[in-house]
């Protein structure tokens, strides 16, 4: 397609007529694969005389196209980008990323980050010669435009993925430091100035982030680039042409300079200034950061932060981060020798007012209760917000220096409290109380260790907390509900006052205000976790005020539950109801419901456990726990789609029986998981293994809907999906396992389908986690039909690939001697099962040329034995044999998951007996097979062959032993 064509095509995709712009939308999907397609498309981006609307189309389909076929996750995949038209693609967008309108910059920043991060260094050798020779000329914005993107390649990478850095700080830093310099000395800098200095700070940054570059441990060097950024941090930011809206200002690009000023100093402090680091070259920067410049940055934020005390203005994230360089100067002698002359000023002026509610929260409370309660529990915006941070501060310094800080700030909070009971009404300094509140609240810890204050507390709520539960101020009422949250778990001398607060938060529950609310959910859930005379309290609550969570009722409640059981889930489940109703209403809202909502099924999936020895409740409970598993297994529940399966799980395990009415959720987690779901697949697994272990018989008889067939459609295609990544698909393998061990001699006719597909994605599989999990499929169908799985792989030519790559990964051991694969308890006995099931072949079925001498079943059971164990004479000791260490050497958390407590038919079979029986049935059958097989044995595993003998005895009586007390505790009365 020629460039006017292409023009006229991307003006259609803009076309309000469905039928034309999906047309349009067609023909590019034709033509993209076309030579000189993507040429063609950044010609039209970066021509100034074509329509801004058809540029912008162009440059999202240039950026989409990219990021999907530049670098093709599948290294086997055919490119579909002509190697000459990428030459083309790279040699220009350098020269016009910068020349476009920002609004087509971020689309052609957004392509060069993709085509960096595959082609930087190897196809782009250039690309640094580029960066360096433009940092001279004029094309400097470019440049670090460029540059930037370049660097942020590297700053998450390990050390030896960050070589390339060394290269790009040693080309490039004398440049940067020169163009630094120069614009720091600029008397009137306009704000393109600001832009400068911000892409030179986030370079720096994205350089420094996890270890600083050899070259600026160079002293002078270093202090070199400390010069620039001192005089940044010193220098005021122009008053001249900051905007009023609140908003905008903070995005400034002055102010934007100033926070990542203050973000990279901060991190040089906090992770390469500790005089602790072992590292001498480390230790020895440590030393000169703190002797040179720790105490010049302490004193530049102070004056900062004294903008503040005087009404001016300072972003919430420069705030929050001169407080946090404060929190970590306190426990530095050097350091808060300098801090201690201003500490009061700090503290008492400064730090205490941002904790106060002030003008922005009340306009929050007002006009958007739901944002004000998102930021509330928000991890994302402590990170900006100042009030976060003076509480860290306080606690920190009250924590490492007590003795001469936290008397005197406790008694600034009494003065506050008493100048607010003596105050009338109409002028109590309501915020000020609630910063005090605050307070009280956060060192909630170190009070409740800590005489006078320790015994003072119950006195100190009775006071001045609860009498705020009926304060006409709702950020009052909330924070007394907060506060009376944190000192739940108190020793009350009188139980009518924990009753008091107790009945207050309920109350909250149905306040007006919905931060009010929220706060009463979250203090219950302490006094849940307090008082065994809880369940008797709710019984006197009215059934309407039961709009809270349980999400942590401990188990120490257990079955004294079981009389309250029902009624909660009744009452929970309405409240649940109400939730969902309140947020659809409310197409406004930032789903403030889901927070309650949440809550709520929280408390039903606790209830459910502490009475799971009881399974005739479930029976009752479950008709009113149906209509919620119906709705939210749906798209309308994905905001508690992770609660309700929990609530499914528990429901189809503890259950008599999985009712019809439960079978009925079935089709709907498949088609969840067909359609969004992928990402909860690890938690679907478990209620489809309850569905298939304690329903075997309906899942292999029913064909309205058929199970089997439904298990296989979703299984297939989550297999056959290469845009799934290896992780993604790991419950796939491990379902496929529960219908072998729980099918037995049921489910012939699917062996060999699920043996294809899993030997498919075995071939294109790079992790080693997914290719255990794979052949784990193998072993399992080993041992489900020994005969049925050999024939099945001698049809298909890889029965001599499938060992191989068994044995492979039985015989790769770590640098201590461990298993480097299949290390779980269920792996490795999955594997002996399989390994064992090939023993009991006849001869003439025994696969003798795809298992050499080394590939001696036996050989390979033992093999997981001997990598265990450093005593082969009694691998057995401490049984670590089939059970997961502590001391791995793997820095993985990969190899446990969530599904390592479910339950399976294997659990029954001790792989030690089922070994030994084997054998034995086959030294009777076949001797002089059994004599062939034990002479490939060298010693050593002779030897372990023997103790594995000695300890299946051994384990033989000690599961009769098991199976007679058992059977002695059934028949006890009770």
């Amino acid at each position: 397609m020629d460039l006017p064509s292409l023009v006229v095509v991307l003006q259609a995709a803009l076309n309000p007529n469905p039928a034309e712009r999906k047309a349009a939308e067609q023909s590019l999907n034709q033509f993209q694969y076309t030579p000189q397609h993507l040429v063609r498309l950044l010609q039209i981006i970066v021509d100034n005389n074509c329509d801004m609307a058809v540029r912008q189309v162009a440059s999202i389909h240039f950026k989409n196209f990219i990021a999907k076929n530049w670098a093709p996750l599948d290294p086997n995949e055919q490119q579909k980008i002509l190697q000459s038209d990428k030459d083309m693609v790279r040699d220009h967008i350098l020269v016009f990323v910068t020349q476009v309108p920002p609004l087509l910059r971020v689309q052609l920043g957004e392509c060069l980050k993709t085509i960096i991060h595959a082609d930087y260094p190897e196809q782009w050798p250039r690309l640094l010669d580029w960066v360096k020779h433009n940092l001279q000329d004029q094309q400097v914005y470019g440049a670090l435009f460029v540059l930037r993107i370049l660097a942020r390649k590297y700053e998450f990478k390990s050390e030896e993925e960050r070589t390339p850095v060394h290269r790009i700080v040693e080309e490039t830093f004398p440049h940067l430091l020169n163009i630094f310099n120069r614009l720091v000395q600029i008397d009137k800098p306009a704000l393109e100035v600001a832009d400068l200095i911000k892409l030179i700070c986030k370079i720096f940054w994205s350089s420094i982030y996890l270890e600083i570059p050899k070259q600026l441990l160079d002293p002078n060097l270093f202090n070199a680039w400390m010069m620039p950024f001192l005089n940044v941090l010193e220098r005021p930011v122009p008053l001249e042409g900051q905007p009023v809206d609140p908003e905008l200002r903070k995005s400034w690009g002055w102010w934007k300079v100033k926070k990542w000023t203050v973000h990279i100093l901060n991190r040089l402090y906090t992770r390469f200034g500790d005089l602790k680091l072992r590292n001498p070259e480390n230790r020895a920067f440590a030393q000169m950061f703190q002797k040179n410049y720790a105490g010049k940055i302490l004193e530049c934020h102070l004056n900062l932060l004294g903008v503040i005390r005087v009404g001016g203005y300072l972003p919430d994230r420069v705030t929050n981060l001169i407080l946090q360089y404060l929190g970590s100067s306190i426990s530095k002698n050097s350091m808060y020798t300098l801090l201690q002359p201003q500490i009061d000023v700090l503290l008492f002026e400064i730090v205490f007012p941002l904790m106060c509610f002030n003008d922005n929260d009340q306009k929050l409370w007002e006009e958007d209760p739901h944002e004000y309660v998102r930021k509330g529990y928000d991890i994302i915006e402590d990170l900006y917000s100042p009030r976060t941070a003076s509480m860290d501060f306080v606690c920190e310094l009250v924590r490492k220096r007590g003795k001469e800080n936290l008397q005197k700030f406790i008694q600034f909070i009494v003065e506050i409290f008493k100048r607010y009971d003596e105050a009338p009404v109409e002028y109590k300094p309501y915020r000020q109380k609630d910063g005090a509140l605050l307070a009280v609240g956060a060192l909630c810890d170190k009070l409740k260790q800590t005489e006078p204050y320790k015994s003072e507390l119950e006195h100190m709520l009775m006071q001045h907390v609860f009498p705020e539960f009926r304060s006409p101020v709702g950020h009052l009422r909330a924070k007394a509900a907060w506060v009376a949250g944190q000192y739940a778990r108190i020793n009350f001398s009188d139980q009518n006052n924990f009753r008091l607060a107790l009945h207050s938060v309920v109350s909250g529950l149905c306040d007006p205000e919905l931060p009010v609310r929220v706060d009463s959910v979250f203090a219950l859930r302490s006094f849940v976790e307090a008082c065994r005379e809880i369940f008797k309290l709710m019984n006197e609550v009215e059934n309407e005020d039961l709009v809270f969570t349980l999400e942590t009722i401990v188990d120490k409640f257990g079955e004294e539950m079981a009389p309250f059981a029902l009624g909660l889930c009744q009452n929970l489940a309405a409240a649940f109801w109400r939730c969902m109703n309140t947020s659809e209403a409310d197409d406004e809202a930032d789903d403030p419901g889901a927070l309650a909502a949440v809550g709520c099924l929280r408390a039903i999936s606790t209830i459910l456990e502490s009475v799971s020895r009881l399974p005739q409740l479930f029976v009752q409970i479950e008709p009113t726990l149906l209509p919620i598993m119906r709705r939210m297994l749906t798209t309308d529940g994905q905001e508690v789609f992770e609660e309700v399966l929990e609530i499914v799980s528990y429901m189809t395990f503890f259950s008599p029986t999985i009712s019809l009415e439960m079978w009925s959720l079935w089709p709907l987690m498949i088609e969840a998981l067909a359609d969004w779901a992928i990402d909860f697949f690890p938690n679907i697994l478990v209620p489809l293994d309850n569905y298939i272990s304690r329903g075997t018989a309906h899942f292999l008889t029913c064909k309205e809907p058929d199970y089997q067939q439904s298990l296989w459609n979703m299984i297939s295609s989550v297999m056959a999906d290469k845009n799934l990544e290896d992780n993604d698909i790991e419950p796939a393998p491990k379902l496929i396992e529960v219908v072998f061990q729980n099918c037995r001699g049921q489910v012939d006719h699917w062996v060999e389908p699920y043996l294809r597909i899993t030997l498919d994605r075995l071939r294109r599989t790079e992790k080693s986690r997914l290719k255990c999990l794979l052949v784990q499929v193998i072993a399992n169908s080993v041992y489900y039909n020994a005969v049925l799985t050999l024939s099945i792989l001698n049809k298909l030519c890889v029965t001599t690939e499938v060992f191989n790559l068994w044995f492979h990964l039985l015989q790769q051991v770590k640098k201590s001697g461990l298993l480097a694969n299949f290390k779980r308890e269920h792996d490795k006995k999955v594997c002996c099962l399989g390994l064992t099931s090939l023993l009991a072949l006849p001869g003439e079925q025994f696969p003798g040329e795809a298992l050499e001498r080394k590939k001696n079943p036996s050989f390979g059971w033992l093999e997981i034995l001997s990598a265990e164990n450093e005593n082969p004479d009694c691998p057995w000791e401490n049984a670590k044999a089939f059970h997961p260490t502590d001391d791995d050497d793997s820095d993985s958390d990969d190899d446990f998951s969530d599904d390592e407590e479910l339950l399976s038919p294997i659990d029954e079979v001790d792989p030690f007996v089922f070994f030994v029986d084997t054998v034995k049935a086959l030294q009777a059958s076949d001797p002089i097979r059994f004599q062939n097989l034990t002479q490939t044995l060298d010693f050593h595993f002779q030897a372990l062959a023997n103790s594995v003998a000695q300890h299946a005895e051994q384990r033989r009586a000690e599961i009769e032993k098991e199976k007679m007390e058992k059977a002695s505790a059934t028949a006890a009365p009770s």
